[in-house]
């Protein structure tokens, strides 16, 4: 009888311990493959030079939602006690805290009116043309849609050195 009250013990001991390990600090949204936890608002590069993202956090609060409502349904003198709930994760940070990713310098992007095949997009304070269909293209704050030919006579060169005809 000693025997398995100590062994509960220890399995209680361990069960503490893990959970106690198990929770991230408030307000992050993501685990790290590293260990390291972040608070980006979207997983898309938030652990950028953290070897990438172990667990993410933010994309849980459906599944969260589950897990307390169940503990705070009436139960029943036959029903088995239902194991305790795990702590939800932290909620993402406010709109207004957001960190300059990607992804959310991306999300305000609208292209300029004009352009479409054929066509390229020459940043005129940088000299760098960015190809139909890309990340930038018409969205720079200075730019006018050319040729590529144009562009390169211009003495524009093509983003990331990728030149959009071949």
């Amino acid at each position: 009888m000693k025997t398995a009250i100590r062994l509960m013990a220890v399995a209680t001991g361990l069960l503490v311990a893990h959970v106690a390990v198990a929770q991230a600090p408030a307000g992050s949204t993501g685990q790290c493959k590293d260990g390291t936890y972040s608070t980006a608002a979207s997983k898309q590069g938030a652990c950028r030079g953290h070897q990438g993202v172990k667990e993410w956090y933010a994309a849980a609060p459906a599944t969260a939602a589950a897990p307390a409502a169940a503990a705070t349904a009436p139960k029943t003198a036959a029903a088995a006690p239902a194991p305790a709930p795990t702590p939800a994760p932290a909620a993402a940070p406010a709109p207004a805290a957001k960190s300059s990713t990607s992804s959310s310098k991306t999300a305000s992007k609208t292209a300029a009116p004009g352009g479409g095949p054929g066509l390229v997009w020459l940043n005129t304070s940088s000299n760098v043309y960015h190809c139909y269909g890309g990340e930038d293209y018409g969205t720079t704050k200075a730019g006018a849609y050319m040729s590529e030919a144009d562009a390169k006579a211009k003495g524009g060169h093509a983003d990331h050195g990728k030149p959009c005809t071949k």
